[in-house]
């Protein structure tokens, strides 16, 4: 009996930290490739609704000027760019971003800009870089 229920212990705390470990896990529900106009992938964005993080990952050689910043846009399908956040210069950037801010969002867009980037009110003032499709993946 006693053995049975040592087992049983065993067991639940086990359960409880796969739970802990599936709630940490990211659950990404949008998807993007950005590719530059002769369509070279140049960046891999995942957002994850549950941590509210957009993660942007460099798969391509670009790198901005030491004055400059690469700023993402969320791409409305009616209305003006919205900014989503400006990089870092390292390879792999976290952004936090809310589900509204993506959940109806057909594309994505990278541009250069001033170092810092710019409000998001007067939308991208230097050239896009890189774009393309947000997709929704069934979890």
């Amino acid at each position: 009996q006693r053995n049975t229920g040592q087992q049983l212990a065993a067991l639940q705390t086990e359960l409880q930290k796969t739970q802990t470990a599936l709630q940490a896990a990211p659950q990404v529900q949008y998807v993007a490739v950005l590719a530059d106009g002769k369509a070279q992938a140049s960046m891999l964005v995942t957002f994850d609704a549950r941590q509210g993080q957009l993660v942007l990952q460099r798969v391509g050689g670009y790198q901005e000027a030491a004055d400059r910043s690469l700023q993402l846009w969320a791409l409305p399908a009616q209305g003006a760019p919205q900014s989503l956040g400006v990089m870092g210069e390292g390879r792999l950037e976290q952004l936090q971003a809310q589900l509204a801010q993506v959940q109806a969002v057909p594309a994505l867009a990278v541009s250069l800009e001033p170092k810092g980037g710019v409000p998001s009110e007067t939308g991208p003032t230097g050239p896009v870089l890189f774009s393309g499709a947000l997709i929704k993946r069934d979890l």
